[in-house]
């Protein structure tokens, strides 16, 4: 396999304010998100196993009944169907990865 250029993938917005391009492996999908400052996520949970890396900005997520804010270097690891929440609070980069894949993003 060869390397990938992430500004060459196409970007998409599954979500108001949620831009974003995918990287697809057999077993995770990698979600490369350029989120508009003010943009929420509403509650939701999926089967997937969700690892949250905030590249840059702040950003409120509630996972279960814990809010916290996060900032660039900050890891949240969300287990399979635990519902979770979230507002940009300012222009954020956010790395999720996903594990199995996430076949609605493909």
């Amino acid at each position: 396999m060869e390397p990938i250029e992430i500004v060459a993938l196409a970007e998409r917005e599954p979500m108001p304010g949620f831009r974003g391009r995918f990287v697809h492996t057999e077993n995770m999908t990698l979600a490369y998100w350029r989120i508009t400052q003010d943009a929420a996520l509403p509650e939701h949970s999926h089967f997937h196993e969700q690892v949250v890396n905030v590249l840059e900005g702040e950003l409120e997520l509630t996972v279960g009944v814990t809010t916290r804010v996060l900032r660039p270097g900050a890891v949240w690891v969300i287990p399979s169907g635990i519902p979770h929440s979230g507002r940009a609070l300012t222009v954020c980069r956010v790395l999720d990865v996903f594990q199995p894949v996430r076949d609605d993003y493909r």
